[in-house]
């Protein structure tokens, strides 16, 4: 992970709270139609952030994972 992911993950995460906080405007308002197509924008947002995160999370796993060995286990003792 660099710094360029996390800034992509920041601004996401902004993108995703300023979404929310204007459902939750029209939604105080009373204005349901608006409100209604606001919740789907967030939760668009919110899908994005989370689907770039598990790739992320992926790409980390990936490039810290130690090399598979090529010795077969050894059988349990008994």
């Amino acid at each position: 992970m660099d710094s360029s992911d996390s800034l992509m993950l920041e601004a996401k995460q902004a993108i995703l709270e300023e979404q929310h906080r204007r459902f939750q405007m029209l939604q105080k308002e009373g204005k349901w139609v608006e409100a209604m197509q606001q919740f789907q924008a967030t939760m668009h947002c919110a899908s994005d952030l989370l689907t770039d995160s598990l790739n992320l999370l992926e790409r980390v796993l990936e490039t810290h994972q130690p090399p598979p060995s090529n010795n077969p286990p050894s059988p349990p003792q008994v």
